[in-house]
């Protein structure tokens, strides 16, 4: 039985034409559902990184998907993908994490800077895995730090850069932080950097310090990975701005991970928890396969052809972040008796087996359908109403890969359905978590050959002065739903709604097709202070609600 770890320890050594299974003709919404907001009950604000994404040099989320590079006939912004940065400005990404993933123990930050003619060529760390094609198995280093640095400023995103602990000392993750960070005209490094372009420091303030520290990135126990910790953090230069240290966390569930590092961590006393802003949690959404197996490639789905239980084992998956937070969150509170220390979600969404990419060739992309815009729809509600936990996340990945926002190929590009949910979602960033309690009927499905069950309407409001934002998944893919949503310490005087369904729940976006699944405007009803509305079957909306 093969593991992800097994599977990321191997890697080292056409799209369907069409989408296809209508929904069945639709049932008779019920009128059972009920929201109730109680604006009374301000749960924190929603910090706007929870919003973030990740890129990682690997098949094509960056050659073709983000950088095309400033001579290509593609419209670019100084190499950048033009049609991108547009979009990425539109949903107001706050944060981007790069270089990655498992790449980024295997990259030296040194060959992706200076002219770009001088870069040296290297194995990419995906190389050798059975999916990936000669033109991804060698990094040309084109794009690095500087031409990143310019995509999140070109976009007004942070950069979140993650460092390599499993092959450069730790000297060189200083030199890097000077790289980036020293005023200009004040060190060698600073000097290099503005012959780059850019006299003036990046001022990048979050840092991973490895990623995956428990397989790919050095196969380390936690104990171990916690001095590691210690030592890359120790004195780093921060050249009078903040410097948040993100620590490498646990796979889904492992508790003993968590506590194993914070235990370490504090054996050199309760202060060491200063220079820890969060630790990473990554959660994939993979098995499929109903119980059967717990292999990672055996226990993959497909992306594109599924049926009605394949879309509930999937959000089933998903829907096990939120007990994934809450038990690591409560193991660190016996460590971090202030909360000093917030979770980082730094990759999240599913995962299948391949052949689903739009561009045949491009390792590890698969293209979205409506099952993962509810997938993301639901992950996004979870994190809001985790806002005072979780203090960033990262949807992997941005572009031509796992769960994207956008694929690209050439002069293509189109937004998936996941784009449209976050562009839904954009307005919770900075908002004022409200309570908010959803009842509705359980869905009723069979698992093969057994009654399953799975949650009816679910989601999160946030506030800002007399607007409210309601975000709704419905995830059931037969019924929708008629809804009362009622507003405890306030009156409606308007709402207006934007939803995401689609005609089948395989339906995706393609370059031949850009607008099979998009949001349209829908109408609501307000009476007397309360509202109605009708949500369809497997949809994500968004609500904006004007109070008096």
């Amino acid at each position: 039985m093969k593991t992800r770890r097994e599977f990321l320890q191997s890697t080292i050594v056409g799209t369907a034409a069409f989408c296809f299974s209508r929904f069945p003709s639709l049932a008779a919404s019920s009128s059972e559902a009920k929201i109730e907001i109680l604006l009374g009950e301000t749960q924190g604000t929603i910090p706007p990184n929870i919003y973030g994404h990740f890129t990682e040099h690997l098949g094509a989320v960056i050659y073709d998907g983000i950088w095309v590079g400033p001579k290509s006939k593609v419209p670019n912004i100084d190499g950048l993908r033009r049609d991108l940065v547009e979009h990425m400005k539109k949903i107001k990404a706050p944060v981007i994490r790069y270089p990655g993933g498992c790449f980024a123990d295997s990259y030296d930050w040194r060959d992706g800077i200076g002219p770009t003619d001088k870069r040296p060529r290297r194995t990419n760390f995906w190389a050798f895995s059975d999916q990936s094609p000669a033109k991804h198995r060698y990094e040309p280093n084109e794009f690095g730090t500087d031409e990143f640095a310019r995509f999140c400023k070109q976009i007004g995103a942070q950069p979140y850069l993650a460092a390599n602990v499993r092959s450069l000392p730790a000297q060189e993750f200083s030199r890097w932080v000077e790289y980036c960070n020293s005023p200009a005209g004040s060190t060698t490094l600073a000097d290099e950097r503005a012959r780059a372009g850019s006299p003036e420091p990046y001022n990048v303030r979050y840092w991973g310090v490895g990623n995956e520290s428990w397989g790919c990135g050095g196969n380390f126990t936690p104990q171990e990975y916690a001095v590691e910790f210690r030592r890359y953090t120790a004195w780093v230069p921060g050249y009078g701005k903040p410097l948040d240290f993100i620590a490498s966390g646990p796979a889904d569930h492992d508790l003993s991970w968590t506590k194993g590092f914070f235990e370490e961590v504090l054996r050199k006393g309760k202060e060491q928890l200063n220079s820890i802003y969060g630790i990473g949690l990554h959660h994939y959404a993979w098995n499929l396969s109903r119980g059967k197996t717990n292999d990672w490639e055996k226990g993959k789905g497909d992306a594109l052809q599924f049926d009605v239980t394949d879309w509930y084992e999937l959000l089933r998956e998903g829907q096990r972040l939120e007990p994934m937070i809450e038990s690591h969150w409560q193991a660190m509170g016996e460590f971090d008796k202030d909360r000093h220390v917030k979770l980082v979600v730094d990759e999240w969404g599913p995962w299948y087996r391949p052949g689903s990419a739009l561009t045949p060739g491009d390792l590890l992309e698969q293209t979205p359908t409506q099952r993962d815009a509810v997938f993301s729809g639901l992950t996004l509600d979870i994190l809001n109403r985790h806002a005072s936990q979780v203090a960033m996340g990262n949807c992997a990945q941005l572009i031509n890969c796992l769960n994207s926002l956008y694929l690209a190929h050439e002069d293509h590009f189109v937004i998936t359905p996941v784009g449209h949910v976050f562009d839904l979602y954009s307005g919770h960033q900075g908002g004022e978590l409200v309570r908010s309690v959803f009842s509705a009927p359980e869905v009723q499905y069979d698992r093969d050959g057994k009654p399953a069950t799975f949650l009816g309407l679910n989601g999160s409001a946030s506030i800002r002065g007399k607007d409210l934002l309601l975000t709704v998944v419905n995830p059931d893919t037969k019924q929708a739903r008629e809804t009362t949503i009622s507003l405890a310490g306030a009156s409606a005087t308007s709402a207006t709604a934007r939803v995401l369904a689609a005609s089948h729940i395989q339906a995706c976006n393609t370059f031949a097709n850009r607008e099979a699944v998009v949001p349209r405007s829908a109408e609501v009803t307000v009476r007397s202070g309360a509202i109605t509305h009708v949500f369809p079957p497997a949809s994500v909306a968004a609500m904006a609600i004007h109070l008096v």
